[in-house]
C-alpha cells in the first residue's frame, strides 16, 4: 500500500527524454507512473511543477488524494508532498482542482441519491450526511449532540439508514424508510431509544432490501466499517468524513458554528 511520504521508485526502462517543449498535458504519460500505479495511485490529472519535475494529482486506493512528481529525465518517481523554501505545499492547489473537489461532487451526488431520511429543516444552510443505524448508540449520541443545531435551522442532518448492529437493525431501517413520513418514524425512534426504539417492521420489501443494501454498500465504498458515518463539505467545499461520535472541538469542525 502506498504511504503519503516522499518515496524515491526507479525504473529499469529507458529514460524519456524531458527535452520536448510542449505542454505537460500533450506529453505522453511516463512509463515510471506504472510502478506506483500497481501499488494502488490512480492518477487523475497533470500539473506544473518546479525544478524539471512533472506533476500528477490522483488518488491512493480510490480515496485518498495524493501527489507523484516524475523527474526530468522520467527514470524516478517521488510520490508525496513537495514542499518549497516557504515550506508550502507545491501541489496543494492542483491537488484541490484536479482531484478533491471532483471527487467530493461525485460523493455528494452519491449520498443525494441514497436512501436518507431528514433531520431538521429542508432550508438549512448546512447539509451533514451520516449513515445510521437505529439500534447505535453512537449515532444516538450524535444525534442528541446535534440538537442545538439542528433545533436552530443552521444544520440539516441527513440519515442514510443501514441494518448492521442488531439482527433487527434491517428491519427497524425498513420501518423507517418504508413509513408515510420517514422523518416522523425516526424521530420516534431517536425519543424512545432508551426503551428499545420503534418495533421493526414485520417484513422487509424487496424494494426496501435493495435500498438498504445499496447504502450499505456506499457506506463500505466510503471508507465507513460501521456507523456513525458522518461526511461534511468544508469551506472550500471538500468533503470530510469522521468515523465514530466526534469528540471535542470535532464536533464544532462537522456542524459549524453555533
Amino acid at each position: 500500500m502506498l504511504v503519503a511520504a516522499l518515496t524515491l521508485l526507479p525504473v529499469a526502462s529507458h529514460a524519456q527524454s524531458a527535452s520536448s517543449p510542449a505542454a505537460p498535458a500533450a506529453k505522453a504519460r511516463p512509463a515510471v507512473l506504472q510502478g506506483i500505479e500497481k501499488q494502488g495511485f490512480k492518477v487523475l490529472g497533470e500539473f506544473d511543477a518546479p525544478a524539471g519535475l512533472r506533476g500528477f494529482a490522483g488518488v491512493v486506493s480510490e480515496q485518498q488524494p495524493a501527489t507523484a512528481y516524475v523527474t526530468a529525465d522520467g527514470s524516478h518517481v517521488l510520490f508525496g508532498t513537495l514542499f518549497n523554501e516557504k515550506g508550502e505545499d507545491v501541489g496543494a492547489a492542483a491537488l484541490d482542482r484536479l482531484v478533491a473537489k471532483p471527487m467530493s461532487d461525485t460523493i455528494w451526488r452519491k449520498l443525494d441519491a441514497s436512501s436518507w431520511v431528514r433531520d431538521g429543516r429542508a432550508d438549512a444552510p448546512r447539509v451533514i450526511y451520516t449513515f445510521s443505524d437505529a439500534n447505535c448508540p453512537y449515532c444516538h449520541h450524535f444525534w442528541q449532540a446535534a440538537r442545538p443545531w439542528v433545533d436552530s435551522g443552521k444544520v440539516q442532518l441527513r440519515h442514510v439508514m443501514v441494518g448492521v448492529i442488531r439482527e433487527d437493525s434491517p428491519a427497524k431501517a425498513a420501518a423507517i424508510l418504508g413509513a408515510p413520513n420517514p422523518s416522523a418514524v425516526f424521530l420516534e425512534n431517536e425519543h424512545s431509544f432508551s426503551k428499545g426504539g420503534i418495533k421493526p417492521a414485520a417484513s422487509i420489501s424487496p424494494a426496501l432490501a435493495n435500498k438498504l443494501d445499496a447504502n450499505q454498500r456506499l457506506m463500505l465504498e466510503l471508507g465507513f466499517q460501521g456507523t456513525p458515518g458522518i461526511l461534511f463539505r468544508d469551506a472550500q467545499g471538500v468533503v470530510q468524513r469522521v468515523s465514530g461520535m466526534p469528540q471535542g472541538e470535532d464536533m464544532e469542525k462537522v456542524m459549524g458554528p453555533r
